[in-house]
């Protein structure tokens, strides 16, 4: 076992090593975004249902928050940088294979595998920052790693939909080509190795079970509302149960975990957890919904969806310097109720005020509530778990930190997407059934596919195109309240737990010296 060693408040040349491993973690933050943006267009070429639309999206999420905990665990073992570096040189053909993928499913497969080589670094960076800085130092450095890291995400849609005025769907996917590049050369002349890692071996059942429980669990969220999929949502539903099952009988025989499940239990850790699941999810899945929405209904072009969540972005950065702050003065809990306050002004705000007519003005002071509400949470949220582990076990306090993002943006945005499909289908449905009983099922089955499938129709249709587009937006808008009603809902959730079970600033302190000397 590694002995924990005596650390200074930050590592020599701390400034650059922080950019390295910020650089990274944007690696892999863009690429969480980037598809958004081209959804529809990516239907368009490949005549994709709804569903499919949905797991492209979901892809690289499924692939990262699949594979981190695992991914975790060997970077404690085998070596932190080692695993930068195999991520990051992992990212460069798996962004080719995407831009050039000749169908929709060969895409999503590209995803989960960029998704898989985001798993070898990203939770290494988090990993690292609680390895090598520790006090205030820690608290400022993990602030801008996530603040950054969500900004650095809530811009790709901006990028990417620059690059869709000029260039085809999959031109996308290359943005992070050339940010690739450079993170592999700072990790490797920047990042020290060796730091504070384990000498005990690796949990590999445990984690190949992480890895079948998460994978089946998002995939039978995003199969649930699919008509004829009942049976194999079912069989995925059961196959998470007991994945789940085995996976902690195992963790509570293993001589080496991979999850210890005596520091998952600790209140500070898995109510932070649960908190920034729900945190990050409604960042992903409110951007999921809302690009479609900008696009769709609004008719925004790609350029300027993407630059219409720019709110977000700059108030999630601005805003987190002082989360930092509010973390040190008054506690995590207090900066994650605010930071949820926030959430909920912006659920509450889509739910209500975005329409087929809405302004931009209307759009946009979404967007900043969602910035601001993200910077706010997301660094307690983080902060909470690295500081009531051992150092050792970082690359577990990092794992569950990316699963609230990709976990909780997976589990979210499958929620959500599976609630956009189930609401468009019914509202197309019953528009059908009023204004045409006698429709073909072709025609049927071409307007409930989803909403690029209903603008082909209306191509076709011509002498019924404005009824087609008119029903198929107020469709999707029904569609999307569904998923909007979910994210309140979730969001009210995390309230409560917050309150009720997070404890307050000094039972906080209390809590961590307890589990500091217990580690010792």
């Amino acid at each position: 076992m590694a002995v924990e060693a005596v650390k200074t408040e930050a590592p020599a040349r701390s400034g650059l090593v922080l950019t390295a491993l910020i650089v990274v973690a944007a690696v892999a933050n863009l690429n969480l975004s980037v598809a958004n943006v081209a959804l529809p267009s990516i239907g368009r070429a490949f005549d994709s249902s709804q569903t499919t639309l949905d797991l492209i999206a979901v892809g690289y999420s499924l692939g990262l928050a699949a594979s981190v905990l695992y991914l975790g665990a060997l970077g404690d073992r085998y070596g932190r940088k080692l695993m930068l570096l195999l991520g990051m040189g992992l990212s460069i053909p798996a962004c080719l294979l995407a831009a050039y993928a000749p169908s929709d499913g060969v895409l999503f497969g590209a995803r989960v595998l960029g998704g898989i080589s985001a798993g070898l670094a990203y939770p290494t960076t988090l990993a690292l920052i609680t390895a090598l800085w520790s006090g205030a130092g820690r608290t400022r450095s993990i602030a801008l790693w996530s603040a950054i890291g969500g900004g650095v995400a809530a811009l790709g849609p901006l990028v990417a939909g620059a690059l869709l005025q000029n260039f085809w769907w999959g031109s996308v996917f290359l943005i992070t080509l050339p940010l690739a590049v450079l993170a592999l050369l700072l990790a490797f002349f920047l990042v020290p190795g060796g730091v504070n890692e384990t000498t005990e071996p690796v949990d590999n059942l445990g984690g190949l079970l992480s890895i079948v429980l998460v994978g089946s669990l998002i995939l039978s969220i995003n199969f649930a509302p699919v008509p004829n999929k009942g049976t194999l949502t079912l069989v995925l539903a059961g196959i998470a149960v007991v994945a789940l099952v085995v996976f902690v009988l195992r963790q509570r025989v293993a001589r080496n975990p991979l999850y210890d499940l005596r520091v998952a239990g600790r209140r500070i850790f898995w109510v932070a957890a649960c908190a920034g699941v729900i945190v990050f999810g409604s960042l992903m899945g409110s951007a999921f919904v809302s690009q479609q929405y900008l696009q769709n209904v609004l008719g925004y072009s790609t350029f300027e969806a993407g630059a219409a969540f720019l709110p977000a972005v700059i108030l999630m950065v601005l805003v987190a310097p002082q989360s930092a702050k509010l973390v040190e003065t008054r506690g995590a809990r207090f900066t994650l109720l605010v930071g949820y306050a926030f959430l909920l002004l912006a659920f509450g705000w889509m739910l209500l005020f975005w329409t087929d007519g809405s302004a931009y003005w209307q759009i946009g002071l979404a967007y900043a509530f969602i910035g601001v509400g993200v910077g706010f949470a997301g660094t307690p949220a983080s902060h909470s778990l690295t500081s009531s582990v051992p150092v050792r076990r970082a690359g577990m306090a990092s794992g569950t930190a990316d699963l609230q993002r990709d976990l909780g943006g997976a589990i979210l945005q499958s929620v959500f997407g599976a609630l956009l499909t189930a609401g468009y289908a019914s509202a197309v449905t019953a528009a059908v059934n009023t204004q045409d009983p006698g429709a073909s099922d072709s025609v049927r089955n071409m307007l409930t596919k989803s909403f690029s499938s209903a603008t082909d129709a209306a191509q076709q249709y011509p002498q019924y195109a404005g009824q087609i587009t008119a029903a198929a937006k107020q469709s999707f808008l029904d569609g999307a309240d569904w998923a909007y009603t979910a994210g309140i809902i979730a969001i009210a959730s995390g309230v409560v737990l917050v309150f009720f079970l997070f404890p307050r600033r000094d039972r906080e302190q209390q809590l961590l010296n307890g589990y500091h000397t217990e580690d010792s």
